[in-house]
């Protein structure tokens, strides 16, 4: 199991999460009993996920498409050296789009007993 990681947020406020594993192999080790202290706010280890998500929602939005709603899932994982990396889901990195749209509305209709009398 990987070791427990400390974010300080801008604010001030801790965030602890559970760390990952380094490629290499390498493990961010604690002094005493706490959890390691990671070298970025945790706001600074999540700017290159906000990032990405703004230049995916940028590709969805303004190509030929143009959905009314983009819904995008990032797999997040939190190193105490590497700040927040984008998550392998399967052999692939973990990214989930959803496009919708909603409906033209149409010609509305008259209702109740004289709409019939009034077409």
């Amino acid at each position: 199991m990987d070791g427990l990681v400390e974010f300080k947020t801008g604010d001030g406020v801790r965030v602890v999460v559970e760390g990952v594993e380094d490629e290499d192999g390498a493990r961010l080790v604690s002094r005493g009993d706490g959890p390691a202290r990671a070298a970025r706010t945790f706001e600074e280890s999540l700017e290159g996920v906000r990032a990405a998500a703004a230049s995916a929602l940028r590709v969805f939005r303004d190509g030929t498409l143009r959905p009314d709603a983009v819904e995008l899932e990032f797999g997040v994982k939190l190193s105490a050296e590497a700040g927040a990396v984008i998550a392998k889901g399967t052999a692939e990195g973990h990214l989930v789009v959803k496009l919708s749209w909603a409906p033209e509305p149409g010609p509305v209709r008259p209702e109740g007993p004289d709409a019939a009398a009034r077409s």
